[in-house]
């Protein structure tokens, strides 16, 4: 969870408390009856800047909350915070699937996919938009040389990109970059290495920005960066790419995911920067490690670093995490948590969380938390403000109401 900076909004754009997700108090388990619907594919991101809220993935259609009006919009849309109203203005045409949302300058918002033109022009996985009419920012081109976008984080100057990729506007990064978030010109200084992948392709599949922005939490399908041994996860220094010295082997045992190239997925410091959580996915067989898990890591400089707490489904992949002050939020296809002992059923101690839950940040126990959902393929997409807990997902029924593909829970 990335804030940028607070900065101008262009006019229908008006700005709204930070999106800082401190507050200690938890998320209601009903859901707001205000926000739109996403009618087909998937949710991948949500973002909110000031008042807007913007929604990145994989479909064609969404309909008002009342659903008395359709509207077409591939892989992006945007609505007002508070009222769920859809922004006719801005209907960007992307053509092919958005995976992750920045804030970019003046109000624009920036998205990384895999996609290869934004408004009929050429643009590989990477664009800024303006909120006000969904425009192409001309004055930021950068574009990957190949591959696609998984994640982005920004700190309101610098944008972090993680993917596939082997290049940006031809200067050769292979899957983690660092740009001027103005005008999108590589920096030269963040020079990362990840190599060695376990299988398929050489990745980043995920990366988080600590909150004071001096660390850089990636991971993916790499064993070794910059020469250093760090199996599937590593810690950077932000400004210049180099290793530090935290690292863990807690990922290093095999986990069944014949059909995936790495089970890593969505990371998340937590507000006061101290911690972050990981959460990861898997195959049809239990294991023994840490797949189908969300796992607490503490931020420091220790190698050989172990959990501070882990605590794991018994068979069902997690697919995001969303740290605030209050609990550690997970999304996915579950069935249970706190169920170590589970294999595809309830272990002792399981409790039932379907689709969502919620787990104590200093114990890793699951919360009492429990609204539940329709699992589907799961959450992909999870975003703590200041006033409530966005969740995008593949399913329709949220808290045992209908809300397609995207609600919101309020704070308590």
């Amino acid at each position: 969870m990335t804030m940028g900076a607070l900065l101008l909004l262009p006019a229908g754009v008006t700005a709204a408390a930070p999106t800082a997700a401190a507050s200690s108090a938890t998320v209601s388990e009903r859901a707001v009856s205000w926000t739109p619907h996403v009618l087909d594919g998937a949710v991948k991101d949500i973002l909110r800047i000031g008042d807007t809220v913007v929604v990145a993935g994989d479909f064609n259609r969404v309909a008002d909350a009342d659903r008395a009006r359709t509207h077409t919009r591939r892989n992006l849309f945007a609505f007002k915070h508070g009222t769920g109203e859809i922004l006719r203005g801005f209907v960007p045409s992307v053509s092919g699937q958005v995976n992750s949302l920045a804030e970019g300058p003046d109000g624009t918002v920036v998205i990384g996919g895999h996609f290869s033109a934004v408004n009929g022009s050429a643009s590989r996985g990477l664009a800024r938009l303006s909120l006000a009419d969904g425009r192409t920012d001309r004055e930021f081109d950068a574009v990957l040389d190949d591959g696609t976008a998984y994640r982005l984080a920004s700190d309101g100057r610098d944008l972090y990109v993680g993917g596939s990729f082997s290049g940006i506007n031809g200067s050769a990064r292979h899957g983690v970059a660092k740009l001027d978030i103005d005008d999108g010109e590589v920096d030269t200084g963040f020079d990362t290495r990840i190599e060695e992948q376990r299988r398929g392709q050489l990745r980043v599949q995920d990366l988080a920005l600590s909150p004071a922005g001096d660390r850089l939490v990636i991971n993916g399908t790499f064993t070794r960066v910059d020469g250093h041994d760090r199996y599937q996860i590593a810690m950077l220094d932000a400004g210049d790419g180099s290793v530090t010295p935290w690292s863990t082997s807690a990922f290093e045992p095999e986990c069944d995911y014949s059909r995936m190239q790495t089970y890593m997925r969505r990371m998340d410091f937590s507000p006061d920067g101290s911690y972050f959580a990981v959460v990861t996915a898997g195959g049809p067989t239990v294991k023994p490690g840490l797949c189908k898990s969300v796992t607490r890591f503490e931020n420091t400089d220790r190698p050989g670093a172990r959990p501070t707490w882990s605590n794991l489904t018994g068979g069902d992949s997690l697919y995001s995490v969303e740290v605030t002050g209050s609990a550690v939020y997970v999304g996915g296809h579950q069935r249970w948590m706190d169920n170590e002992d589970g294999a595809h059923n309830a272990g002792p101690g399981s409790v039932e969380r379907e689709g969502i839950a919620a787990v104590d940040p200093r114990t890793g126990r699951a919360l009492p938390w429990n609204p539940g959902r329709s699992r589907g393929h799961g959450v992909e997409a999870l975003h703590a403000t200041d006033d409530g807990l966005y969740v995008g997902s593949d399913t329709e029924r949220l808290a045992d109401t209908y809300h397609g593909r995207l609600g919101m829970f309020p704070t308590t």
